[in-house]
C-alpha cells in the first residue's frame, strides 16, 4: 500500500482558479497535474520542461510599460544598458 503525504502550497488565487479550469477542460484535476509534474520531474531528474530567461524580458517589458525603464534611442546606448544589466564590459 502506498504511503501518502499532503502537500500544502501558497499560490495566487487567480492563478489557482485558472489552472483548475484548464485541467478540468483537459479531463483531470489540478492535484493530478501536480502529481504528474512530480513523477515526470523524478523521471527526468529535473524540471520536465526547458526553462528560459523569457521572464527577464517580460519584466523589462512591464518596466517599460510602467515607466521604470526607457527604450534607448540608439544601439550603443542599448548595448551599454545590456552590459550594465549583466555586469559585463562593452566590447
Amino acid at each position: 500500500m502506498l504511503k501518502e503525504s499532503i502537500l500544502e502550497i501558497k499560490m495566487d488565487s487567480d492563478l489557482k482558479e485558472q489552472a483548475e479550469r484548464l485541467y478540468e477542460q483537459m479531463g483531470t484535476t489540478f492535484a493530478e497535474a501536480i502529481r504528474i509534474f512530480a513523477r515526470q520531474s523524478v523521471m527526468e531528474k529535473g524540471m520536465p520542461f526547458t526553462m528560459h530567461l523569457a521572464a527577464l524580458g517580460e519584466k523589462r517589458t512591464l518596466g517599460i510599460a510602467n515607466g521604470k525603464y526607457s527604450i534607448p534611442d540608439d544601439i550603443d546606448e542599448c548595448n551599454g544598458e545590456i552590459a550594465e544589466m549583466f555586469g559585463v564590459g562593452e566590447s
